[in-house]
């Protein structure tokens, strides 16, 4: 019977990226299966959910009181466990529905620091939605295996992984973690500081959803050799009437400043607690970026030029933490002692 179970069950995994932004799942050999934001709408009347991922997340701010929209995931990990229960529930079964995939094996990520209370929440969700095992990876380590780094060698490779609710800088080195450090400062940081930006300088009150898109499309960690402009629209903080502004790319850098400083300040930390040895290495190989905060235009260059490393970004730095997980499952047992222990 267990013989039987075994080859039903055999080969049907998926990977999940647990973001406070959005939510990723990966099949093995069969690529990104999913992408959606980590956005659940739930009707507080009678505890259904009404919808999640993109219909949800545009609710955001135009809802009804009976209608609750959460984001469940904060930081990398569960901050509110029914919200984020019944979300993570609804995309394995929409997935495995949708791949005809039954009881799947489930590796999620999760950031660095995951506490014990933390990680069988995680897990638990997992199994609440219908996986037979939940297993665990550090996002860093992911990371770093989805971009094709060397992490089984003697030697030092350094990533940096900003999400939305943690920036997470690791040295890596035997395929274990040499040294990390992680901040709880990251994409959504950055749209706060926007949305506070247009409140104080320009009296225009702004969104989440908003400032969000004006970071993507005018943001800059450096100035640009031609500046980006937008048309921003919100509520006039004088009158209340609907107004809009002008953003340009030095708007969204003044505003980002110190989240920025913040980051940067994490991987000037980590160099200096790194060991001379590791250091010569990363001096050689450099800094990898991945995570969705890591597409802000001119990062790489602000990181290069204040830290002294030379930087490069993933190709899809959105999927690199997926993939790797995926790879993990695609090597069957080759990569399980990166797996963290329950």
């Amino acid at each position: 019977m267990i013989r039987k179970l075994s080859a039903l069950f055999g080969g049907q995994s998926l990977a999940m990226d647990l973001g406070t932004a959005n939510i990723l799942l990966a099949a093995p050999g069969k690529g990104i299966v999913a992408n959606e934001p980590s956005v659940i709408a739930i009707d507080t009347y009678t505890d259904k959910i009404i919808c999640v991922g993109r219909e949800a997340k545009a609710y955001i701010g135009r809802t009804p009181e009976r209608i609750q929209v959460l984001r469940p995931i904060r930081n990398g990990v569960i901050a509110h466990y029914d919200a984020a229960r019944q979300m993570i529930a609804h995309f394995v079964r929409d997935t495995s529905r949708k791949m005809n995939i039954f009881k799947p094996r489930l590796v999620i990520c999760v950031p660095m620091g995951v506490t014990p209370v933390e990680k069988r929440a995680v897990i638990e969700a997992g199994m609440e939605g219908g996986a037979r095992q939940v297993d665990l990876i550090i996002e860093p380590l992911a990371a770093a295996i989805g971009a094709g780094l060397p992490i089984r060698e003697p030697l030092g490779n350094m990533v940096l992984d900003i999400g939305g609710g943690t920036s997470e800088v690791a040295v890596i080195s035997l395929s274990s973690i040499a040294f990390a450090e992680s901040v709880r400062v990251a994409g959504d940081a950055m749209n706060v500081a926007i949305q506070r930006y247009f409140q104080d300088k320009k009296q225009l009150l702004i969104g989440e959803t908003i400032a969000d898109k004006v970071k993507i499309e005018v943001g800059a960690a450096i100035a640009l050799s031609e500046p980006r402009t937008m048309q921003v629209y919100g509520k006039n903080l004088v009158d209340g009437a609907p107004s809009s502004v002008v953003a340009t790319d030095s708007d969204v850098r003044k505003a980002i400043r110190e989240p920025l400083g913040a980051i940067v300040e994490a991987v000037r930390n980590a160099l200096e607690r790194t060991s001379p040895s590791l250091s010569a290495d990363i001096y050689d190989n450099g800094l990898l970026l991945a995570g969705g905060g890591s597409m802000l235009a001119g990062l790489d260059d602000l990181i290069s030029r204040d830290c002294g490393i030379k930087v490069r970004r993933d190709a899809d730095p959105l999927t690199t933490v997926v993939r790797g997980t995926a790879k993990v499952l695609e090597k069957n047992a080759d990569l399980d002692h990166v797996l963290l222990d329950r």
